[in-house]
């Protein structure tokens, strides 16, 4: 059995930075996209993933992680952190959101039922999520 390849860092980071996609990056070292994509990691070299768990504290069942309110959530979240979110995504989540502070609403969460409105209590989830959001976008 043979080792594996090795993926130089030094030499991605030069690479990377001249355009390279990782399926070039991956035929030049001998690995797979993914390898690429854990070296990447492992340098230094990928964006920080956005951390959303103060937007959805809950772990979501997965018919439920691409519905609407998961949707929303993740937009409010990626703004609250000063990521870029579409223009006509950021203003569904921040309508959705508001319409439920007005009338007195929060967002639940169960994996049977998946999100459901509640009534909001002074410590309301969605207040906060959106409180947020609107602090960073200005």
């Amino acid at each position: 059995m043979g080792r594996r390849p090795q993926v130089d860092h030094e030499e991605l980071a030069r690479l990377s930075a001249r355009g390279w996609s990782n399926a070039d990056l991956a035929a030049h070292f001998g690995v797979t996209e993914s390898g690429i994509l854990q070296a990447k990691r492992s340098a230094g070299l990928s964006k920080p993933m956005t951390d959303h768990s103060a937007a959805i504290p809950w772990k979501l069942a997965r018919p439920h992680s691409q519905s609407g309110p998961a949707t929303n959530l993740r937009n409010l979240s990626a703004a609250a952190q000063g990521k870029p979110v579409p223009k006509e995504k950021i203003n569904t989540a921040l309508r959705w959101a508001t319409r439920l502070v007005e009338n007195g609403l929060d967002i639940a969460y169960d994996p049977e039922r998946g999100f459901h409105e509640v009534e909001a209590s002074a410590a309301s989830h969605i207040a906060q999520v959106l409180r947020s959001a609107r602090e960073k976008l200005g």
